[in-house]
């Protein structure tokens, strides 16, 4: 930062950001809990609900090749607004198109939106974190996960009071709009130029390579890991378990709210402990938890295990979306975008693999994609300095 913002500034821009990543999670949580809607209204198969969530992630990796440029021409505040309108609409409509063939490309242009979001406020919470001088960037992703309790909770108790799932969407998606453009006037704004020491550092896209490369290998298995959860717990919980959507929908809330707690709490455990040995401890967590749950297939056990999960990868993507921003010579979006590219990778490859699987033998099976991926994780903590 070229001047250090004055002290109010840095706490209206906190609070905007805890406000914008919540409001990313509750995006993900009321979508989270719908997949079953969307699945019924479609008629879709595994594989045909793989291939909606396939096209949310090619929009999303797609997005982050453009993602740097984009904020460095209009900053952070209005890519963030633009972003949130997209996503909005698109949210609101996604049950009334008239079929597949028009929920596909609406679905890439989903994930492209919240794809520039993401990059968007996590760039402007690396600007925060590096102005104010303090770890922040934990509580931002605990918001986040929040977002997605909450988000995830109002959607299954909207369901429990037969409010259509159309009009749940719609105003859903019209409250967060209003919220995301109030709260972003307090964002810092950061343009990826302004990071500038010496030499100018790349501020559209970085290819991975080297420490990068390895950022972004590790992120890919812990948004694998969490992809799956968001986009498979509830039908898992609903489908195989039996449970009812809307209580399987708390399967999901304690999912986001215990991911949420240990993000809370994960700048105060940045500054005591080996960030190297919080991931490779937190993704054996994750592992065991998830491969239990799955081999006992216990309805209760299972949320139990969920929130086992949900603290075991609460702080990959702060600590590692963190680090990338600190690799010399690059901007934090291009940095952001560059191990992004490999992390969202993750949800090109997790839907068709999971809808494979689930195809051919069971949903149950399909999921210790987890088990592997957070397996991943663990063993490859300690290939980066965080």
């Amino acid at each position: 930062m070229s001047a250090g913002p004055a002290p109010q500034t840095l706490s209206r821009a906190r609070h905007a950001s805890r406000t914008l990543f919540a409001a990313l999670g509750v995006f993900g949580g009321v979508w989270g809990v719908h997949i079953p809607s969307v699945k019924q209204q479609f008629e879709l198969t595994e594989s045909g609900l793989s291939m909606v969530l396939l096209s949310i992630a090619i929009g999303a990796v797609l997005s982050l090749f453009f993602a740097g440029r984009v904020i460095g021409t209009l900053g952070a505040r209005r890519a963030t607004m633009i972003a949130s309108a997209v996503m909005g609409m698109l949210l609101a409509a996604v049950l009334n198109w008239p079929g597949l063939a028009w929920l596909l490309p609406a679905g890439v242009v989903f994930g492209a939106a919240m794809s520039l979001f993401d990059v968007a406020i996590n760039a402007d919470g690396t600007a925060l974190e590096a102005a104010s001088g303090r770890a922040v960037m934990g509580s931002l992703h605990g918001s986040f996960s929040l977002g997605g309790m909450a988000g995830a909770a109002l959607a299954a108790a909207m369901l429990s009071a037969d409010i259509a799932p159309e009009w749940q969407l719609a105003g859903v998606a019209l409250a967060v709009v209003v919220v995301v453009w109030t709260a972003a006037r307090s964002m810092l704004d950061a343009h990826p130029a302004e990071d500038s020491a010496g030499d100018e550092p790349q501020a559209h896209f970085a290819w991975p390579r080297g420490t990068l490369l390895v950022i972004g290998l590790l992120i890919f298995s812990g948004m694998t890991a969490e992809g799956v959860m968001y986009d498979w717990s509830v039908l898992y919980l609903k489908q195989e378990l039996a449970m009812p959507q809307d209580a399987a929908g708390v399967g999901f809330a304690v999912f986001s709210a215990a991911m949420a707690a240990a993000r809370f709490g994960g700048d105060a455990l940045r500054s005591r402990y080996s960030e190297h040995l919080l991931l490779r401890n937190g993704a054996l967590l994750a592992t065991f938890a998830m491969a239990v749950l799955l081999l006992v297939g216990n309805p209760w056990l299972a949320l139990v295990g969920y929130a086992c999960v949900g603290i075991g990868l609460a702080l990959c993507v702060p600590i590692l979306f963190n680090a990338a921003t600190r690799v010399p010579g690059v901007s934090r979006a291009a940095a952001i975008a560059s191990v992004s590219s490999i992390g969202y990778s993750g949800f090109l490859i997790g839907p068709p693999l999971i809808g494979f699987v689930a195809h051919h033998a069971s949903l149950t099976a399909a999921l210790g994609l987890v088990v592997v991926a957070a397996a991943a994780l663990a063993i490859g903590a300690r290939r980066v300095s965080c």
